[in-house]
């Protein structure tokens, strides 16, 4: 049975994301108690896709056009100076965000079958989740203890493609963006 850090994710289910390791320093206690993802294995990061295929499709042909497309882009430095919010979600904010949002585009483009949020929402909103599913007044709490240690910066330069395996989420490859 899944415990709370594993609930809503299923075996088989992958995701591309960008890692931020300098923020984990900042955020990975908070995203410990309050993102279910984070307790399930998977470090700071920046959604790229998710869903993306299942896992039992993401053989050397999806590693190979990974590679092609990925290499195809730029790696990047992104600043994250403010936090966001979505509904019941704080987030820092990466700034810029247009070359998340491209490679969020072209992989969505090659996979069409795998569109950004399972097409739950229309707008592409790059960002890190710190917390979810809590009251403003967490929220709030959250942010005042991020705000001193903003900005972070970090250099983008490869795409992580995570699977999970009924437990948690593991790296299955990583795919470097060009230079």
């Amino acid at each position: 049975m899944a415990d709370d850090s594993t609930r809503g994710f299923q075996a088989g289910q992958t995701a591309l994301v960008v890692r931020i390791p300098e923020a984990e320093a900042s955020v990975g206690a908070w995203r410990e108690r309050f993102d279910p993802a984070a307790r399930a294995g998977v470090p700071a990061h920046v959604t790229v896709l998710f869903p993306f295929l299942d896992g039992s499709r993401t053989d050397a042909g999806v590693h190979s056009a990974l590679a092609d497309l990925l290499g195809g882009h730029p790696a990047f430095d992104l600043r994250f100076e403010r936090c966001g919010r979505l509904p019941g979600v704080l987030y820092l904010a990466p700034e810029p965000d247009e070359p998340l949002r491209r490679l969020t585009e072209t992989i969505a483009g090659r996979w069409p079958e795998a569109p950004p949020y399972g097409g739950r929402h229309a707008e592409i909103i790059p960002h890190l989740t710190i917390a979810q599913g809590q009251d403003d007044a967490v929220l709030e709490e959250i942010e005042a203890d991020l705000r001193p240690g903003l900005p972070l910066t970090a250099r983008v330069s490869s795409v992580a493609l995570l699977v999970h395996d009924g437990t948690t989420w593991r790296e299955r490859a990583s795919f470097a963006l060009g230079r």
